[in-house]
């Protein structure tokens, strides 16, 4: 295997037969030991957050070729919290996509003048860049298009399938009683024809979740998720 990024939350490898290797970390994103998955740098590590933001992921993406949504999934190893997936290419040097259903995070610190923390959100869409350096700058679709990062049929079919994937993932939690209030995507290009898919992971680590106004640290979200009925 060829070590080809070595990111916050997890370490990508090549493989001999082109597909890539994910290998997931203990670390996840916050500052000053708070968890917060809208942070762009590693602020603590939880001992098993690796395999269980894994064990999440395969279920969702499970879930979701079940839907016919396609993603980059191939199929994982907990044991050793690894994730076989197809190889993409992302949107210019990558992009992060949130939808939201409460106001909450960097939201509601951006308009704050207007929204009130916690007030319901219909599925709101926005995309930020990946720039550590300017704090994910969020972009608009015009931009994106007059910067060359994506056309406009490809933020039609982000938006849309960034929808039906968080619905997905909200119909889920809340079947065990656990309310999405935001969850952060990543989509690339597969194939010749450059489809466009989801990429990377669905996990504890990438959305906020709640259980009664209570919010669910990720490693007690992928209990909760997996546990037996």
């Amino acid at each position: 295997m060829n070590l080809i990024y070595s990111g916050k939350t997890k370490d990508v490898y090549e493989l001999e037969n082109g597909d890539y290797l994910l290998k997931f970390k203990d670390d996840v994103t916050g500052e000053n030991g708070v968890f917060d998955p809208g942070a762009n740098t590693v602020g603590l590590v939880m001992e098993g957050a690796g395999r269980a933001g894994l064990s999440l992921t395969k279920f969702f993406f499970e879930k979701l070729k079940t839907a016919g949504i396609p993603t980059h999934y191939i199929d994982a190893n907990i044991e050793e919290a690894t994730m076989t997936v197809a190889p993409a290419t992302v949107f210019g040097k990558g992009l992060e996509v949130i939808c939201r259903y409460r106001a909450v995070g960097s939201f509601l610190r951006r308009y704050g003048l207007y929204a009130q923390e916690g007030q319901s959100l219909d599925a709101f869409v926005e995309v930020t860049l990946k720039d550590d350096d300017r704090l994910d700058p969020p972009i608009s679709k015009s931009a994106l298009e007059m910067l060359g990062i994506l056309s406009a049929e490809e933020y039609a079919t982000l938006e849309k399938l960034t929808k039906e994937i968080s619905q997905v993932v909200k119909d889920e939690l809340a079947k065990k009683g656990i309310e999405l209030y935001d969850i952060k995507l990543e989509f690339g290009r597969i194939n010749k024809d450059g489809q466009v898919v989801l990429i990377d992971e669905i996990s504890g680590g990438n959305m906020r979740a709640y259980k009664d106004g209570v919010y669910i640290e990720p490693l007690a979200l992928e209990k909760l998720m997996l546990a037996a009925d």
